[in-house]
């Protein structure tokens, strides 16, 4: 595949360990937008949309960030969230302005115990860029799990 200028600089920014220990690919040997476009691919095809699974993200970062560290049972039906903030900020690797809190958000689904965790940062990410992150990175959330995770109650998904 032919890389223009500026994917070949966003492919380097996303395995650089410069933002994030370990890179935004982690051991994943697919280019990024190969990443994206099959993450989207399995979104699609679990009924979902990034749209409203960012924004589902968001509203339960929202609902644990009050009570920071602890466990509130109980969130959006059948689901148990904990917020913990860290010092400092991370950057979007997109060649945007942004900065976002270095909080992480873990969901754990009452019934099943599945758990899946995120950053602010991995929330922009869904949201506008369709990125999921690579295999192998820390961060890496699978598309099809978050959704039965955090829609499971839902019919049709």
């Amino acid at each position: 595949m032919k890389q223009s200028p500026r994917d070949k600089k966003l492919e380097e920014v996303l395995r650089s360990t410069h933002l994030v220990a370990g890179g935004f690919m982690g051991s994943d040997s697919r280019h990024p937008i190969e990443v994206i476009e099959q993450d989207i691919i399995a979104l699609e095809e679990a009924g979902m949309t990034t749209a409203r699974l960012s924004q589902r993200m968001k509203e339960l970062t929202e609902i644990a960030t009050p009570r920071l560290g602890n466990w509130i049972d109980g969130a959006l039906g059948k689901l148990r969230v904990k917020s913990e903030d860290f010092k400092g900020a991370l950057v979007c690797p997109w060649p945007h302005p942004g900065t976002f809190d270095k909080r992480i958000t873990t969901v754990e689904h009452l019934e099943t115990g599945q758990q899946v965790t995120w950053t602010d940062l991995n929330i922009h990410m869904i949201a506008e860029h369709g990125f999921f992150e690579g295999k192998g990175a820390f961060f890496r959330i699978e598309p099809a799990e978050i959704v039965s995770i955090l829609f499971e109650d839902e019919a049709g998904i």
